[in-house]
């Protein structure tokens, strides 16, 4: 009788694409059992590993403080829940800016969890490294150097023209191509031009006066913009291979590298490498904003608060969250930055890993609705209403010139809120406040989209 997929399966086989040539090979070559059997031994398959029967604990640091507030916090919890019951999670945090990022399962922003000996693409998402740095003038006057940011810096799609990009490091291009997830000349070219950008959505520049020193700060806000994206989307193929052999009941969102492979320890070496394009993306901004007013940095720091974090074959996935422990971070050079919104001041912190916080604070304001609900509560009134209003007293400038109300102070959570939760739960120790003076966006991109405009036709 032939043999075929079903044999393979009693045999203890899952499906998978060797089948196809295993079953050829056995039938061309007219295997006995006892051949079959010493055949297959090259195919082994790993054992499956289940989910959790029940989530692993997780600590709640956010309470709903307004009713419109219930709904978010009934989300995160929830999706927490599902969420601890992935096979290598050990425990987790909410932050009180946590709020939801899809269905029940995902990891929220706001969100931390600890898994053991595994790196979760999907639990930094495609924004690696979303960090934040912060560059003292001393007396330079804010404005001056608010002026001299939006004529240095980049919002918004894709890179930076030719002729206007900003050096990226040969010492970091070498690296790139010495690993295997960033060897692309490609996205080499990506990471090169999109050097000095800043991107879109909540991404900043954002200007300020030390409350304790009066002394101007600037304070920019962004990711690891295209590169980062494509290791994210490597990242993914890469671990959903991995799931569909030794956990396939865990959500594909959920997937992960295991460390202790080539392709867990060449990920985990990837992500240190954007992450130093992105410092370096940041310091670039900085230091050309430095060049053009021709003055020095009084101090600088920086943190990032959306990657992973390691300490032994513990593997901490901050989903937007700020490292205290300075175990977490090897270049550490001062304290921690939490930017809340454009009206109100950054946060300086400092703090140590403690009962409720797993080592981490909140990175920001948060969200208690999504961008189209916000701008659906606001329809009655016109979009200069809203950012009059909510713009009174700052220099608020978008990019784009196109404002984007979905950014504006009322679209986030309370930042009141926040700070209250931060002192409840002992989460953090609040050094300085770098109070608002203005702030450059990226704006509504999309509003002027060239694939949203209507081509002419010229008659013949």
């Amino acid at each position: 009788m032939e043999f075929n997929g079903n044999h393979l399966i009693e045999l203890g086989y899952r499906p998978a694409k060797w089948f196809k040539d295993a079953i050829n090979y056995i039938n061309e070559n007219n295997l006995d059992e006892i051949q079959i059997r010493e055949y297959l031994d090259q195919f082994k398959q790993s054992d499956i590993i289940p989910l959790h029967e029940t989530a692993k604990d997780f600590i709640i640091n956010i309470r709903a403080e307004h009713e419109s507030e219930t709904d978010n916090v009934e989300k995160v919890i929830n999706t927490m829940k599902v969420l601890m019951k992935t096979p290598t999670l050990t425990t987790g945090a909410l932050m009180p800016d946590a709020c939801p990022t899809g269905p029940e399962g995902l990891i929220p922003v706001g969100g931390v969890v600890v898994a053991k000996n595994a790196i979760h693409p999907g639990f930094h998402s495609a924004d690696i490294c979303c960090s934040v740095m912060l560059t003292d003038f001393g007396d330079a006057d804010p404005k001056e150097v608010l002026d001299a940011a939006h004529s240095v810096t980049h919002f918004g799609y894709g890179g930076r023209p030719r002729g206007e990009q900003m050096p990226m490091s040969q010492e970091l291009m070498d690296a790139f191509r010495e690993n295997y997830f960033l060897n692309d000349e490609k996205l080499i070219s990506i990471a090169r031009s999109h050097m000095g950008t800043q991107g879109d959505g909540n991404h900043f520049l954002f200007v300020g006066k030390s409350k304790n020193t009066g002394n101007t700060m600037l304070v920019t806000h962004h990711g690891s913009r295209a590169p980062g994206a494509a290791l994210y989307d490597k990242g993914m193929k890469v671990a959903n291979r991995f799931r569909q052999d030794i956990s396939p009941e865990t959500l594909r969102e959920n997937a992960w590298i295991p460390f202790d492979t080539e392709e867990g320890q060449a990920y985990w070496e990837a992500l240190q490498l954007i992450r130093t394009w992105t410092k370096e993306n940041h310091t670039n901004i900085h230091d050309a904003v430095l060049n053009k007013l021709g003055t020095e940095k009084q101090d600088r720091y920086w943190n990032e608060h959306n990657f992973v974090f390691r300490d032994g074959d513990l593997f901490y996935h901050a989903k937007g969250a700020t490292p205290l422990d300075d175990k977490f971070m090897p270049d550490i050079t001062g304290p921690r930055l939490i930017p809340l919104n454009m009206s109100e001041p950054v946060l300086i912190v400092q703090g140590k890993t403690n009962g409720r916080n797993l080592g981490f604070a909140p990175h920001g304001a948060g969200r208690n609705f999504s961008r189209t609900q916000h701008k659906r509560s606001l329809a009655h009134k016109t979009i200069e209403e809203i950012f009059d209003e909510e713009t009174q007293g700052l220099d608020i400038r978008f990019f784009s010139n196109e404002i984007d109300i979905s950014e504006l102070p009322s679209a986030y959570k309370s930042a009141k809120n926040v700070r209250v939760q931060i002192e409840e739960y002992g989460l953090c120790e609040v050094l300085d406040e770098v109070m608002p003076y203005g702030c450059i966006m990226a704006g509504d991109v999309g509003k002027n989209a060239p694939w949203k405009k209507k081509k002419k036709f010229r008659k013949a």
